[in-house]
């Protein structure tokens, strides 16, 4: 099958107009014969909320505001991130996918930031839930930003039979002093690549570009094939729409290649858990 990424920007607190963005990279995708589109985290809000948040939240018992998405979903399943409100009136940071007119998964970021730059915290409430879903184009996981620099979250998604792990972010730009490369992405690549060989899957990261409330972010959207290989890579600094063709069955070439997934014990990583002294 075929994933195409859309390392696009969004326009803060416009829902509209960055929904008629999603529609645009959607008919983009489908003319290259894409089966799935990975959108950026909060790509039809943009990032620096702050109160916003509570005036542009969607409740999923109410999709009228999604159903422009969800008819394009009949040609294309779709990943994207909206900020969500739940019925007691928590918002979190989440995505969707989307596919066949029906919301098949959402996931709730489980690790909003509040250190350095972010501040999350203060506007987010925490996920909990983290969780493969069947699709018909293979079994997968979101992770959104954050999700990804904790190594639990990733295991957790392979060990529940996750063969794709969709990772969305929001990653703002730090500028290394004396470094010749960029080390933004060498730094999330590198994890990228241990994530996908460690865990034998396909890591598909979609990370969003533009300036926002004086932060600037980078994009570097990549595919990485189970074996660690990137397969594309995105442009730094600007949009972009990058595919790859990829096949599950390397999943399966690399699994019994190198045996260290299929061996892992997870009733082993549960009892040390259980009955050491961690504290």
């Amino acid at each position: 099958m075929k994933i195409a990424v859309a390392q696009t920007n969004s326009l803060l607190g416009n829902y509209e107009i960055n929904l008629e963005n999603h529609l645009h990279f959607c008919r983009e995708a489908i003319k290259n014969k894409s089966n799935i589109i990975v959108f950026p985290e909060l790509s039809l809000t943009g990032y620096s909320l702050k109160d916003i948040n509570y005036d542009i939240a969607v409740n999923l018992k109410n999709t009228l505001k999604l159903e422009k998405l969800l008819r394009i979903s009949e040609e294309i399943d779709i990943i994207c991130g909206f900020v969500e409100e739940d019925d007691n009136f928590n918002v979190f940071n989440s995505s969707l996918y989307l596919s066949g007119h029906k919301i098949l998964h959402y996931h709730r970021k489980i690790y909003p930031p509040t250190y350095g730059i972010f501040e999350e915290s203060r506007y987010f409430s925490k996920g909990r839930i983290c969780n493969s879903f069947e699709t018909n184009k293979g079994k997968s996981g979101i992770l959104i930003c954050e999700d990804m620099w904790h190594i639990s979250l990733p295991y957790i998604l392979a060990m529940d039979g996750a063969k794709i792990i969709y990772g969305l972010a929001a990653s703002p730009t730090r500028l290394s002093v004396g470094s010749k490369e960029f080390r933004n992405y060498e730094i999330n690549s590198e994890h990228h690549k241990t994530f996908a060989r460690l865990l034998s899957v396909y890591f598909v990261f979609a990370n969003r570009i533009g300036y926002e409330d004086g932060v600037n972010f980078w994009g570097g959207s990549e595919i990485v094939d189970p074996f660690g290989h990137v397969l594309v890579k995105g442009k730094l600094f600007e949009e972009d729409l990058l595919f790859a063709e990829i096949d599950l069955n390397k999943v399966k070439d690399a699994r019994h290649q190198a045996r260290h997934f299929l061996d892992e014990d997870i009733d082993n990583t549960i009892y040390n858990l259980q009955n050491n002294d961690l504290k």
